[in-house]
């Protein structure tokens, strides 16, 4: 562990905070004008559109569970960021062919890269510190907000770039922005270089076929792993049973292996704590499905019935997703200073009601949409200010649920399964994109061809967004209901 710090943290954080930023401000990037290429440059209906984009989003959060097992087993950290980084740069630049094939091959490559960027940068934010180290909490939030500028300047100068100059322009900067966030990550080596498994595990240097070692195979078997993904966008339904599958298997290995730990130690508390987690899991699904709407349903909705124009300038549709980065940033101290003030007045809400106070949030947001109806123009369109108060309400919501989440998987899994339940919570954000890409799909009415009259998709979207808000509502209440037994499983976890 280095001994060099920067504002009382490992120095090795600054060159992560970089490195993560330009690796988000390369997925965003992509995010961002997924859906209107697709549906403008493509010429994809609605519902296809936001299939195939909540298939791709699921499939780049599904991606770290193997990411993260393949680096710790063989590949170290570094060389998995590394591999993950340039494979997704390789991804935004196929794209840039602009034909239906080299996009999802371009897809394909940035879900495998994303798996090993992703899942394993954070882990070596984590290695950054000792156990029990008071700062780590810190530099998680301080990499969080790494996180959220990369987020911010994605929907902001990508979103513009390729509305204004070209969709091309904007995944061609987006790739860009990948490959600056790997130079400053390889730059920067030494001042994480003794962080515990950065470099390539023994296991990995083992020669196994024709000369080469394990960390070559998992490299070359990466890229054929790239049109397995571009068949699962194209054959999506397929991830119904895969996603539900793989659901019920790791809820069945968190049960059993907590009863295991529980006969090891003799107690009765981790089957509990692993059956709390699973209805975590599907709370979790259910918050982030209709969260996800911003990249899909709530973009087509911006573009199509939202007066954009400010004081002469009008903003790119895409470009109303940066409400969420820019309120997380301007948000994000305020909710861990609340939390550690509410704790010490004893007054902090329970895990379960901040998920159900976050779930009420995100359905006040989309309850707003009524209020925006009231002040329709004459093209059908609502006020800006609809989006951004909408946008206002998702990330407090967020913010009530994201890190918290985090936080208590850490808590309710005992440490040798930390890697497990860590994997089954992002499984939970897997099929929330998925499922988001379904709920987004009720919503399009608009074919290809776009023959709904602007009034009548106003009121198709106001109708579909007010009843996820009431759908939402109930399952708040549900968990408000629950929350004594909830507790009680998690057995004094807070």
């Amino acid at each position: 562990m280095t001994n060099k710090v920067e504002q009382g943290h490992p120095e090795g954080l600054m060159i992560l905070f970089f490195s993560e930023m330009w690796e988000r401000f390369c997925y965003y990037g992509m995010r961002v004008l997924l859906t209107l290429f697709l549906v403008k440059s493509l010429m994809k209906g609605d519902a296809e559109a936001s299939l195939i984009y909540g298939a791709y989003t699921g499939l780049v959060y599904a991606a770290p569970i193997l990411g993260g097992k393949l680096a710790d087993k063989f590949l170290g950290y570094k060389y998995a960021v590394i591999l993950g980084g340039l494979m997704m740069s390789l991804g935004e630049f196929l794209i840039l062919g602009g034909t239906e094939n080299m996009l999802y091959i371009g897809m394909g490559a940035l879900i495998i890269g994303n798996g090993y960027f992703k899942a394993n940068i954070s882990t070596i934010v984590g290695k950054l510190y000792e156990d029990n180290d008071p700062r780590r909490d810190s530099g998680f939030t301080i990499f969080y907000i790494g996180i959220n500028i990369g987020a911010l300047l994605a929907t902001t100068l990508v979103a513009y770039v390729g509305e204004t100059y070209g969709f091309d322009k904007g995944f061609g900067l987006a790739g860009i922005g990948m490959l600056l966030g790997i130079f400053i990550f390889w730059s920067g080596r030494k001042k994480y270089a003794l962080a515990p498994g950065v470099e390539i595990q023994e296991e990995g240097k083992k020669k196994v076929f024709a000369g080469l070692t394990m960390v070559h195979l998992i490299t070359i078997g990466s890229f054929f792993l790239i049109p397995l993904c571009y068949i699962l966008i194209l054959q999506n339904q397929v991830l119904d049973y895969i996603l539900l599958g793989l659901f019920v298997y790791v809820s069945y290995s968190l049960v059993t292996a907590g009863a295991k730990e529980d006969k090891d130690e003799n107690v009765g508390i981790w089957k509990d704590r692993m059956i709390a987690l699973i209805i975590f899991m599907l709370i979790n699904i259910t918050f982030w499905a209709c969260f996800e709407q911003a990249g899909t349903s709530l973009t087509l909705f911006a573009d199509r019935n939202v007066d954009r124009e400010i004081f002469g300038w009008f903003m790119p549709a895409s470009m109303t997703q940066f409400f969420n980065p820019f309120f997380i940033i301007t948000f994000g101290s305020v909710f861990s200073v609340m939390w550690v003030k509410l704790s010490a007045m004893g007054k902090n809400p329970s895990i379960p009601l901040k998920f159900a106070y976050g779930i009420i949030q995100l359905a006040a947001g989309f309850l707003i949409t009524q209020v925006g109806l009231m002040f329709v123009n004459d093209a059908f369109q609502v006020p800006l200010l609809t989006l951004l108060f909408l946008y206002m309400l998702h990330t407090t919501g967020e913010l009530f649920l994201s890190p918290i989440g985090l936080s208590m998987v850490t808590k309710l899994a005992p440490k040798k399964m930390a890697g497990t339940a860590m994997g089954a919570w992002f499984l939970s954000f897997a099929i929330a994109n998925y499922v988001g890409g379904k709920i987004a799909a009720l919503t399009g009415g608009h074919s290809g061809g776009g023959e709904m009259t602007a009034e009548a998709g106003l009121n198709q979207y106001i109708s579909i967004f007010s009843t996820i808000g009431f759908v939402l509502l109930g399952i708040a209440v549900v968990i408000i209901l629950i929350n004594k037994p909830l507790q009680k499983l998690m057995h004094g976890v807070e």
